[in-house]
């Protein structure tokens, strides 16, 4: 199953106010895992930078100004994701921005249904206690040591790793390794399985007519057909 972590940053809270895009990351996940393949783009936002925003990610207008516009990459955004499941923490927050992009650049937006919100995600599983991105790296003991500031493709990274945390992937894997693991040390059986015989071994099949019709066909077959290699 193929899914995409993504994260972004804007100038601001609301498009519907104006604000913009700045940022996109996104991390592939193949069950559950990181394939290495990532997109990360940084977004001219063609508008002023609230100082509110450039205090949470850094990004200056003076920077920004220097990379493309959304619509000049919206359609190899959109060749990356493909049709996968769309993972983000507070997900809703981004679509909305995304979704504005993709509507100014007169291109399709995402349905809400393809969001896997790893904010709820975390909310059910951890009640009660602060679920923002931070706590859950230090919950899951995920070394976030280099999140200084926001940044998308940085935040994508880590939500991949405690997305696979919340969704209990890793404990899956390890299981399903060491199940394989005693399977071969067990000649390819299962883990405490020895060798089994039947006690009594199951009659044949095949009826005398049918094993006369198949040998007279295997004659008209020449003098070295397949089939003999099998002791037919």
């Amino acid at each position: 199953m193929r899914e995409i972590v993504f994260d972004t940053e804007t100038t601001g809270l609301d498009p519907v106010q104006g604000h913009r895009l700045v940022e996109i990351g996104c991390v592939e996940l193949l069950n559950r895992f990181p394939t290495g393949r990532t997109f990360h783009k940084y977004i001219n936002p063609d508008r002023d930078m609230p100082v509110e925003a450039f205090n949470v990610h850094g990004l200056s207008l003076e920077f920004l100004r220097q990379h493309p516009l959304f619509h000049d990459i919206a359609d190899e955004f959109l060749d990356f994701v493909g049709d996968a499941p769309l993972v983000a923490h507070n997900g809703y927050f981004d679509l909305a921005f995304i979704n504005s992009e993709l509507d100014l650049a007169k291109r399709p937006v995402f349905a809400r249904d393809r969001i896997i919100d790893t904010l709820m995600l975390a909310r059910r599983k951890h009640p009660g206690v602060s679920n923002r991105l931070d706590d859950l790296c230090l919950r899951y003991k995920i070394d976030n040591s280099k999140r200084t500031k926001h940044g998308a493709l940085l935040d994508a990274e880590l939500l991949a790793e405690v997305y696979i945390e919340l969704t209990d992937a890793r404990q899956t894997s390890l299981s399903l390794v060491a199940i394989g693991a005693a399977a071969a040390l067990n000649g390819g059986r299962g883990a405490g399985q020895g060798a089994r015989r039947r006690p009594v071994p199951l009659p044949p099949r095949l009826t005398d007519e049918e094993r006369a019709a198949h040998a007279a066909f295997v004659a008209t077959l020449g003098d070295s057909p397949v089939w003999r290699s099998y002791g037919v």
